[in-house]
């Protein structure tokens, strides 16, 4: 390095760390329009509005199964030598509202799911219960004491009116989605999903389709930020690539920060002669968020803003860019949803390997989880260096492992953040 370069700024880097990174891209987040999508359009949205139950669940007496509905004071002091007669004067299935008022003595034939007679205050099972007919009628018989209440389900058992059924920054999946059908909102609020734009740098790139050649690689960083940008609910358009040009790559980036959300680049933030997205991150018009992090894989991962909105600089190391967009510009994404929880799940587990690499940052380590013996362990991955791309395939985890200079043994307990993927 000569003389002329230690006085470049991208050479002056100020070490942060992750979490502090985390926290100020949440502090520059402006959150996305509302709009409203049909029902069967909200996998995966996020909810902009708190929802209220219009009404109790469920909203009228239903029977819990099929059988006979009667009075329950009518069956007192019933056994199998005294047993309790009722005449079955209706017949009510699934759907349909009793036809006739129940008086002393009488009981109503009634399917699962049917509701259940104003006068009658519990339903008795058809096993239960002998049936037999005479002079044209019908008559039931049954040989014990009901309890009132008994197989059927009061109104507002699971929610009464005007609770609150979802909040606001919920994502939606079957369960909520579930829930809004049985309420009848045909029709939710949501944050309208992100616009990204995921662009590559470096004169070495090939198109996915272009034969290889020697000494350059095929440009597969563009692919996966596209997948992951879908993962966390956002809209991935995939830009042309840039070469190793300072003032092209200008351009296109703001052309790009002019129409979309956000904007991701991978590749050229290192300190090498032709790191381009370094320098351009010196841009005066660019207010620097952080241009490196105590962590490895991607400690070179920089974040800036231009007015409102966000731009990313992930490395152009595969495993590092994966890493770097999962810890900084997945919560970013789900943030400007209005995401109540916008990081990824971490919990506790047991290493199942030694990990012997000495540290003086943060790892985020790819790895896999699996349960042994009613325990949660989780193994590194063979390969988890800043260049692997093959492991990103195997990996459900990122295990956090802090500062060492001693390693970790198997046995110890460690982080795990839980990857999320949609199928």
């Amino acid at each position: 390095m000569d003389k002329e370069n230690l006085h470049n700024p991208k050479f002056k880097r100020s070490v942060m760390q992750p979490e502090q990174a985390q926290q100020l891209i949440l502090a520059s987040i402006k959150p996305m329009d509302q709009e409203e999508v049909p029902l069967t359009e909200v996998r995966g949205r996020i909810l902009a509005e708190n929802v209220l139950s219009p009404h109790p669940f469920p909203h009228f007496r239903r029977s819990g199964m099929d059988g006979f509905a009667v009075r329950s004071e009518e069956t007192k002091g019933a056994s199998s030598s005294h047993p309790a007669r009722f005449e079955v004067i209706d017949v009510i299935p699934a759907g349909s509202l009793p036809q006739a008022e129940l008086g002393p003595g009488t009981a109503a034939r009634i399917m699962t799911g049917a509701k259940v007679p104003d006068e009658a205050d519990a339903v008795v099972m058809f096993e239960m219960t002998d049936t037999h007919q005479q002079d044209g009628r019908t008559f039931i018989t049954v040989k014990r004491e009901i309890a009132a209440g008994t197989n059927m389900t009061p109104i507002g058992r699971e929610l009464q009116a005007q609770e609150t059924l979802l909040k606001a920054g919920r994502l939606i999946s079957a369960g909520e989605t579930t829930v809004l059908a049985t309420f009848g909102f045909h029709k939710v609020k949501v944050y309208r999903r992100p616009r990204i734009a995921i662009c590559s740098t470096g004169s070495e790139l090939l198109r996915v389709e272009e034969p290889l050649q020697d000494g350059r690689i095929r440009n597969s960083n563009t692919y996966t930020l596209a997948c992951q940008v879908q993962d966390a609910g956002g809209e991935p358009y995939i830009l042309e690539p840039i070469a190793d040009d300072l003032e092209l790559a200008k351009q296109r980036v703001t052309q790009a920060l002019a129409e979309y959300d956000m904007v991701i680049t991978t590749g050229g933030v290192s300190v090498g002669d032709f790191d381009i997205m370094a320098d351009l991150m010196q841009e005066g018009s660019l207010n620097m968020l952080f241009n490196k992090v105590a962590m490895r894989p991607g400690s070179v991962t920089t974040a800036a803003v231009s007015g409102d909105k966000l731009l990313f600089a992930l490395s152009g190391n595969p495993g590092a860019c994966f890493v770097g967009f999962e810890l900084f510009v997945r919560p970013a994404i789900r943030s400007m949803q209005g995401a109540s929880e916008p990081f990824l799940p971490e919990f506790e587990a047991l290493l199942a390997d030694d990990y012997p690499k000495i540290n003086n940052f943060t790892r985020f380590v790819r790895g896999s989880m699996e349960i042994r013996d009613g325990r949660v362990y989780v193994r590194p991955a063979k390969l988890d260096e800043s260049g692997v791309m093959i492991t990103i395939k195997d990996s459900d985890i990122l295990i956090v492992i802090p500062p060492t200079t001693a390693g970790v043994k198997a046995g110890e307990k460690v982080k795990a953040i839980r990857l999320q993927k949609w199928l």
